[in-house]
C-alpha cells in the first residue's frame, strides 16, 4: 500500500492541503447557509406539506451519484470531480432565483444533491493519498475543519442575509462562495497517478463498482447514525421558533463549533486507541443528545443538546472516513469512500422524511422525532460494543 512507504512524520499539511481546506470552508458555507431558510422559503411558495422532501431530495440524488463519483475519483482524478461537484452548487443556487414554484424548487434540490454526492468523495480520497495511515485519522479531521467551519458560519450568514434583505440575495450569496471554491481547485495539485482522461465510458457503472465489500461495517454505523442528521435538518429550524430562537442558524452554529472544536484531537485520539471503540463513546454521546433535545423546553436546553450532538458528529465524521479508508485497497478508495457515503445519504434522506412524518409540523411531535435517531444509535452503539468485543477475543 502506499501509505505504507510514507514516512509517518511526513508533513500533510501544505500549502495545498491548506488550499483544499479553504475550498471545503466556500462550498460547505455555500450549501449549509440555506438549509436553516429552506423551510420558511418552502412554506412561502406554497410547499409547507413538502419540507421534508428539503433534505431528503437533497440526499436521494448525493446517494445515487455516489457510484459514479467513487469511480471517477479512482479513474480521473480527485480535482476534476472536486471541481464538479463544486460547480453544480454554483448553477444551482443561481436558480434558485428563477424555479420559484414548488416543483422548481424540489427539482433544484434534487439537482443540488449532485454537489454532496461529488466533492466530499474526491475530498477524502485526497487526504487519505497525501498521508501515511498512523496518521490518518489526524489528517481527516484536519481536512474537515474548513468544512466545520463553513457549515458554522454559513447558517448564520444565511439567516441574516434572509432577515435583512431577501433570500435572493442569499442564493446569490451561495453560488458566489461556490465558484470561490471552484477558483481554488484549480490551483490545487492531483494525487492520483496516472489519471486519465474524462470519457463516456466511465459513467458506466457495473453491479461490482456501485458498493466496496470492504465499507459494509462502516456504512451501517453510518446509516444508523445519520438519521440524526436528517432530522435535525428537517426539524430543527422549526424547533428553534417554537423555543423562540428566531435566527435559525444560531442552533447550527453550536452544533458545528462544538464539532470542529472536538475535530482537533478526534481522529489523532483515533490513530491511537482504535476506530470503533472511539466511536463507541462518540456514539453513546449522540444518544444523550437526541435525548435532551427531545426534552427541551428552553432554548438553553436545546444549545446543550447542539453542543453535545456536535462534539458527537465532530468525532464520529473523520473517525468513520478513516475507519473505511483503513478497510479497503488503495486501488479502490474511491469506490470505498462513495460506499460509506451512499449509506450516509440513505441515513440522512430516510430520517428527513421520517422525521417530517413524525412532526407533520405539530409541536408536540417534537419530542417522538427526537427520539427515533436515538433508539437507531443506541443500536449503532450496541454493534460497535459487539464488534469491539469480538476483536478483543480473537
Amino acid at each position: 500500500m502506499e501509505s505504507q512507504l510514507m514516512n509517518p512524520n511526513h508533513r500533510f499539511f501544505t500549502f495545498q492541503f491548506g488550499l483544499l481546506c479553504v475550498s471545503n470552508f466556500l462550498f460547505s458555507a455555500s450549501f449549509n447557509m440555506m438549509i436553516p431558510e429552506l423551510p420558511g422559503y418552502l412554506t412561502k411558495i406554497g410547499g409547507a406539506e413538502y419540507k421534508g422532501l428539503i433534505i431528503a431530495l437533497f440526499t436521494l440524488m448525493a446517494g445515487i451519484s455516489r457510484p459514479f463519483s467513487g469511480k471517477l475519483t479512482d479513474t480521473i482524478g480527485r480535482v476534476p470531480v472536486m471541481v464538479f461537484g463544486s460547480l453544480v452548487c454554483v448553477i444551482c443556487s443561481l436558480l434558485y432565483p428563477v424555479l420559484t414554484s414548488v416543483a422548481g424548487f424540489l427539482l433544484l434540490r434534487f439537482v443540488h444533491g449532485f454537489s454532496t454526492g461529488f466533492k466530499p468523495t474526491a475530498t477524502a480520497a485526497y487526504g487519505a493519498d497525501v498521508v501515511h495511515e498512523s496518521r490518518r485519522g489526524e489528517a481527516m479531521g484536519a481536512l474537515a475543519i474548513g468544512y466545520t467551519i463553513g457549515a458554522s458560519a454559513g447558517p448564520m450568514l444565511g439567516s441574516y442575509l434572509v432577515n435583512y434583505f431577501s433570500y435572493d440575495i442569499m442564493f446569490y450569496v451561495s453560488a458566489f462562495l461556490a465558484l470561490g471554491s471552484v477558483i481554488i481547485l484549480y490551483n490545487v495539485k492531483e494525487t492520483l497517478p496516472n489519471a486519465a482522461r474524462f470519457k463516456a465510458m466511465h459513467l458506466k457503472i457495473n453491479r461490482t463498482e456501485i458498493f466496496d465489500a470492504s465499507a459494509i461495517r462502516p456504512a451501517l454505523i453510518t446509516l444508523l447514525l445519520c438519521f440524526s442528521i436528517g432530522t435535525v435538518l428537517t426539524v430543527a429550524p422549526d424547533f428553534s421558533e417554537h423555543l423562540g430562537l428566531h435566527n435559525k442558524g444560531i442552533f447550527f452554529a453550536f452544533f458545528t463549533v462544538a464539532s470542529l472544536f472536538i475535530r482537533f484531537v478526534a481522529g489523532k485520539i483515533s490513530d491511537k486507541y482504535g476506530r470503533v471503540p472511539v466511536l463507541i463513546g462518540s456514539t453513546a454521546v449522540l444518544v444523550i443528545a437526541m435525548i435532551i433535545l427531545s426534552l427541551s423546553h428552553s432554548v438553553t436546553m436545546m444549545l446543550v443538546g447542539a453542543v453535545l450532538y456536535g462534539l458527537s458528529w465532530g468525532i464520529n465524521s473523520p473517525v468513520i472516513t478513516a475507519w473505511t479508508v483503513d478497510l479497503c485497497e488503495p486501488v479502490n478508495r474511491g469506490k470505498a469512500i462513495a460506499s460509506m457515503y451512499i449509506a450516509l445519504e440513505v441515513g440522512i434522506g430516510t430520517g428527513a422524511l421520517f422525521s417530517g412524518w413524525i412532526y407533520h409540523n405539530e409541536s408536540t411531535q417534537f419530542i417522538y422525532a427526537f427520539l427515533t435517531p436515538a433508539i437507531l444509535a443506541l443500536i449503532a452503539c450496541a454493534l460497535l460494543i459487539r464488534w469491539n468485543n469480538k476483536r478483543a477475543l480473537a
